[in-house]
């Protein structure tokens, strides 16, 4: 909360002194702009899905011996009983294992939104520098951040250019 109040206050102090140039773009849109950056995302929500699946029957796998188990455990012995249960439990294990390699904090889809989106991002971060350099902007916003925008005046809004230097339609 008080970095946000504290970005407000750089933002009013700067936005009403004198000869400062201020700005801003809508990350999202600009995205939504760029088709190689819809086919990324394209592409990432499909192999979600395709993993999503595999974890699914993967688990439907687990339940069947579960079940299994169950009809069985009464004419099972004892230590047969006890290798079925470690079975099962191993077998959940590793899924979950398998499921954190896909979905963790590192896994593969966390990487390929990396390989994918990370250039497109980099492309519009070094375009809205090049904008604001060439174009003499103090500071350029994104009206797409954590950062809340009471007011926005549409005058100010340079997302288009930036889509027009990148050499997107909008």
């Amino acid at each position: 909360m008080l970095k946000k109040c504290f970005c407000l206050f750089v933002f009013f102090s700067i936005y009403f002194c004198e000869g400062q140039k201020v700005a801003y773009v809508d990350s999202k849109y600009i995205l939504n702009n760029i088709p190689e950056f819809t086919s990324a995302q394209e592409e990432i929500e499909d192999l979600s899905k395709m993993w999503e699946e595999e974890i699914q029957n993967l688990y439907l796998e687990i339940e069947k011996m579960y079940k299994s188990y169950k009809a069985e455990k009464y004419l099972l012995p004892e230590k047969e009983k006890k290798a079925f249960e470690e079975n099962i439990i191993a077998r959940e294990q590793e899924v979950r294992e398998y499921q954190k390699s896909l979905f963790g904090p590192d896994g593969k889809l966390y990487k390929k939104q990396r390989e994918k989106i990370e250039p497109i991002q980099e492309i519009i971060y070094n375009a809205i520098q090049e904008y604001a350099e060439k174009n003499r902007y103090e500071i350029i916003f994104d009206k797409s951040s954590e950062l809340i925008m009471l007011y926005s005046n549409e005058d100010l809004d340079i997302s288009n250019d930036i889509l027009d230097q990148l050499g997107y339609n909008y």
